[in-house]
């Protein structure tokens, strides 16, 4: 990632206003023939814009017409272990990055490797998903976005969040069990079914499907590019006007 820095910003400006001076002074030349009315002209010409850029800029940055805030929105991926929540959830935030707003991409593996003691009983669960949603409310208040992706198996946890934040959108990634279990590479649901892995959603712990997500992704049929479409569009329309 390259950032363009406040020395590159001002050469640019002053090689901006050298080529436009000189082109004011090449005309002036070419229509009267005098050089030192033509330089002069270029010299006034340069002032002039300075002063007159500036007042315009202050003049536009106290009128609203055209000015629109995007709300943060908080879109919330949901599903069975191995459902594909993850990669979609992926997908999604490099297509919203293209449209240049505050965002920022939380998974539960990236948090449960930050606070690695959070157990996975439901009481464990639900108060690991509460601090979640402060975070998320956190980044809200700063006016930025997230796109987060958790099994979340609990109807009370994902009201919570809802509760919580602002502009929640649910993405219930629904996968059949025999695929999630194909997919597994990591042998999570294999471990579980020996009594490896206690609490395991799917397994030895109840998924409580989402009654009514906005959004429903079936993993099974729609591929990731279809998926992806689905639900940026869904965001543009709502959030992104």
């Amino acid at each position: 990632m390259y950032i363009e820095t406040k020395k590159r910003s001002l050469i640019k400006g002053i090689s901006w206003r050298f080529f436009a001076t000189s082109t004011t002074i090449i005309i002036v030349y070419l229509f009267f023939g005098r050089l030192d009315l033509a330089i002069a002209a270029g010299i006034l010409e340069s002032f002039a814009k300075i002063f007159l850029y500036f007042f315009h800029e202050r003049a536009w940055q106290k009128i609203k017409f055209g000015k629109q805030r995007i709300e943060p929105f908080n879109l919330w991926f949901t599903g069975l272990p191995s459902s594909g929540k993850s990669t979609l959830a992926d997908a999604v935030f490099i297509e919203l990055q293209k449209n240049d707003i505050p965002l920022e991409r939380i998974d539960s593996k990236d948090i449960r490797d930050l606070i690695p003691d959070v157990g996975f009983e439901r009481k464990e669960r639900h108060r690991h998903l509460t601090r979640v949603g402060h975070l998320i409310k956190t980044l809200q208040n700063n006016s930025v976005s997230s796109v987060s992706s958790f099994v979340s198996p609990y109807k009370e946890s994902r009201q919570a969040i809802n509760e919580m934040t602002t502009n929640y959108v649910e993405v219930y990634v629904k996968a059949n069990l025999d695929t999630c279990k194909k997919r597994d590479i990591k042998g999570l649901y294999k471990k579980a079914e020996s009594g490896e892995l206690k609490n395991f959603t799917g397994i030895s712990d109840v998924y409580e499907e989402p009654e009514s997500p906005h959004i429903i992704i079936d993993s099974d049929t729609e591929s990731i590019a279809d998926a992806t479409s689905k639900i940026v569009q869904f965001i543009k329309k709502s959030y992104m006007p």
